[in-house]
């Protein structure tokens, strides 16, 4: 209940930001492959859906570092709320506008709400994932995917966390190689 609880009020605050449940362009897909169209972030899952199921293992790692008696479904929770509030962060509009100067994402115009939802959801799952592996073998699955995400679209978690904090000329000039 308390995870539906925290889907129900994240679905309201990003409405209230003035998000959009679902893609202006009036279709509804469940993946959207290309990273550089204008789809990303409008449907339910999107290349960067795998950026999201990283924050779910590192915050396995984080929670079961400090909070390690503390069950694993309330966990859960503290994970999926972490994930909720920064789908807050994200769609903002300071790291709306900072998306599109610093990073490789110049049109990005924010999550949808179905978008968000399915982040959250991805989280969770990777929060899970996490759990099931193990460290040493999430950890492996860490490292792949970054490796992945950075020879499919030219970005990753760890790279984009770069570009928002302290943006490069050459990496974004390499990301806008594609």
């Amino acid at each position: 209940m308390a995870i539906a609880l925290v889907v129900v009020v994240i679905t309201f605050q990003l409405r209230h930001q003035g998000r959009l449940w679902f893609c202006s362009c009036g279709n509804f897909y469940l993946w959207s492959g290309n990273a550089w169209s204008s789809d990303t972030s409008q449907h339910l899952f999107d290349p960067y859906s795998f950026t999201h199921l990283l924050h779910g293992i590192i915050f396995f790692w984080i929670l079961a570092w400090i909070i390690p008696r503390l069950s694993l479904i309330w966990r859960l929770w503290l994970a999926i709320s972490i994930e909720a509030l920064w789908e807050v962060i994200e769609n903002s509009d300071f790291v709306i506008q900072r998306y599109r100067e610093e990073t490789a994402a110049l049109g990005y115009q924010g999550d949808t709400i179905v978008n968000s939802l399915g982040d959250i959801l991805i989280c969770g799952a990777g929060f899970l994932l996490a759990y099931y592996l193990g460290i040493r073998k999430s950890l492996v699955l860490f490292v792949v995917t970054e490796v992945v995400l950075l020879l499919w679209i030219r970005d990753s978690l760890l790279l984009n966390v770069v570009m928002l904090i302290h943006p490069i000329d050459g990496i974004k000039e390499w990301q806008a190689g594609h």
